[in-house]
Formats: structure tokens, C-alpha cells, sequence
């Protein structure tokens, strides 16, 4: 999914601070001025020691010596996010309980019941970054591009098996919108229990393909056990592998990328939201989370309320109709 420019951003970036003190300062409606007058809750709806725990806390941190309250952290992992996402929609929409959460949240509802409508009854305050997957390919699997992938797949349908870190992972969907997008080509999908076991067997060319993320893989990449053939969106990572982006492969409308957003309650009153825009923005401008999300491979996607919003619900309708067409399904 494709956020602002980096020139967007910038300006974005250097007219922050003026909007916060403006938004902290001003009445603006719907309780604005006066939150938060107690302790916030940051749901994680993922195990301590993750991506998005990495990027909650010092996002937490960032939002209580802007506010002056207690922004607390707290773990609530299981069933593909849900557990944690179900908890923000039980509690009002005051403000007072948020969700860091990251693509997970949007591939699970694609693949599973969920106890909430996750478009209805969610919104997005922003999105902080988005990072593109790499294309791995075992040693002696004779494709060395996204182009001969796709001529390879068109003449050995059904015969290279792909794997992933579980059914309904952003690696096994991310992989069925590319064999979708370039043209229906079969792919077999083989699903692991984490990328750890996928990446090992991947460099033993049990497998022949992985989409995964730069942090993951670079153990492998470094060593030069697996080859890099391509990546799933047109931002490479800085210092990556100089490998052929969607576009240049002849698939402009192939995309795939993980992200970092952090997400309310529908009906949070406006004045709320803006001002943890404007903050959450600040925390882009350098320190822990602006370093972690580099090491990331992610480019900073921090977009006002209305286009966060509109970036989750293409995010949902895209891995929805993913999973429809691949029949992808977990229960």
C-alpha cells in the first residue's frame, strides 16, 4: 500500500511541532483540551520483544512527555491479533485506550472470524511506516529476477513450492497476490511454524521461494546462502541488495508491503486523533523509534487521520480479496 512522498513527509515532519502546541493548546471540541486527565492505554495486540512492541514503547514514551499522563503499554497477544484488537473495541472511544499494530491486523481479518468489524469499528490515528518484503530464492533455483520468476512459473505451474511463516501470514498472502497479479500462475504453498525453520529450509532448497521481511532474512542474505530476486514494493530499504522492484519486473500493479500504524476506536473525537497525529509525526523526526524503524528497512508513512484511515481500509479490502480469490482460510 502506497503512502505520501518523502517530499509530502518533510513538509509534513517540519510543520508538526506548530500543529501540536496549536492542537494542545486550543479547545478544538469532542474533549480535546482536557485529555488525557488520566492514564492511556497502548494495546499491543502481539508478545512482548516484537516489531510492534518495539515500536509502541518508545512511541508511549514519546506521547507521555507530550501529554503529561501515563501512556501504558500493554501485551495482549494471541489469535492472530484479535485477542488485543477485540479489547480496544470494548472500552469507549474517548481516547483513553489505543492499539499499536502493524499489517497483521489486516491479514487476519482477511483470513479469519474476527469479534469485530475491523473496518467499521476501527480507525486509524496514522501510519508510521511501511516496509516492502524481499524475494528469496534457494541457491540453485534458476531464477535470478522477478521476470524469470514469472516466465519460470508459467512453464513449471504447480512445481515450485514457497514457504511461510503460517497460513494467512503477510508472507503467504503477499506471495498468492503475486502469483494473482502476474497473470494466475500455481504456486505450492508450504507453511512453517515462524521464519526461522522457512529461511533454514529455504537455504537447503527444500523450498524454492520466500517473501519475508529484510530483518529476518538478513542473517541468510549476509551469508550468502539464498539469492535476493526481487522485492514486493518500490522503496528498498537503504544499504539493501540492489534487486529489481515489482515495476521494473513488468507488474506495475503488484504490491505488497508490512506497516506500522497506530489505531483508536471509531468515533475518537477528532480533536484527539489530530493531536496524536501531530505527535506520533515527532517521534519520526530522530531517536529510538525513527533508528528501529530504519533497521527495519521502513520508510516513514506517517499520514494525516483521513488518508491513514483510507490506507487501512484499501489495506482490508486488498488482502480480503486476496484471500477470496486463493481461498485462503483459517479457523
Amino acid at each position: 500500500m502506497k503512502g505520501i512522498t518523502r517530499r509530502g513527509l518533510t513538509a509534513a515532519m517540519l510543520a508538526a511541532p506548530a500543529v501540536a502546541r496549536a492542537q494542545s493548546g486550543g479547545g478544538g471540541g469532542g474533549g480535546g483540551a482536557s485529555w488525557p486527565s488520566r492514564p492511556v492505554r497502548v494495546i499491543v495486540p502481539f508478545p512482548p520483544g516484537g516489531s510492534n512492541d518495539a515500536v509502541a514503547r518508545p512511541l508511549a514514551e514519546h506521547f507521555q512527555a507530550s501529554f503529561g499522563q501515563p501512556f501504558v503499554v500493554e501485551n495482549r497477544p494471541g489469535a492472530g491479533s484479535t485477542i488485543g484488537s477485540a479489547e480496544v473495541v470494548r472500552v469507549p472511544a474517548d481516547g483513553y485506550a489505543l492499539m499499536v499494530t502493524s499489517s497483521t491486523f489486516s491479514t487476519s481479518a482477511a483470513v479469519q472470524r474476527t469479534p469485530y468489524d475491523a473496518a467499521g469499528d476501527f480507525e486509524a490515528v496514522t501510519i508510521l511506516a511501511s516496509a516492502p518484503l524481499v524475494v528469496l530464492a534457494a541457491p540453485d533455483f534458476p531464477p535470478k529476477s522477478l521476470r524469470e520468476l514469472v516466465a519460470y512459473l508459467r512453464a513449471n505451474p504447480d512445481k515450485v513450492d514457497y514457504g511461510s511463516a503460517g497460513p494467512g501470514s503477510i508472507n503467504h498472502l503477499s506471495a498468492a497476490l503475486f502469483a494473482q497479479k502476474a497473470g494466475g500462475l500455481q504456486m505450492q504453498h508450504v507453511p512453517y511454524r515462524g521464519m526461522g525453520p522457512a529461511t533454514t529450509d529455504l537455504a537447503a532448497g527444500t523450498i524454492q521461494l520466500l517473501f519475508t521481511t529484510l530483518p529476518s532474512a538478513r542473517g541468510i542474505i549476509d551469508s550468502g546462502r539464498v539469492k535476493v530476486i526481487g522485492w514486493t514494493g518500490e522503496d528498498r530499504p537503504a544499504g539493501a541488495p540492489a534487486a529489481p522492484t515489482p515495476k521494473e519486473s513488468g507488474l506495475p500493479d503488484y504490491e505488497a508491503s508490512i506497516w506500522w500504524g497506530l489505531l483508536a476506536r471509531r468515533g475518537i473525537p477528532p480533536a484527539i486523533r489530530d493531536r496524536l497525529n501531530a505527535a506520533a509525526l515527532e517521534t519520526l523526526r530522530g531517536g529510538r523509534l525513527a533508528e528501529y524503524l530504519a533497521g527495519e528497512g521502513a520508510t516513514p508513512q506517517l499520514l494525516p487521520p483521513a488518508e491513514a484511515d483510507a490506507f487501512l481500509k484499501r489495506d482490508l479490502s486488498q488482502w480480503r480479496s486476496v484471500a477470496t480469490a486463493a481461498n485462503i482460510r483459517v479457523e
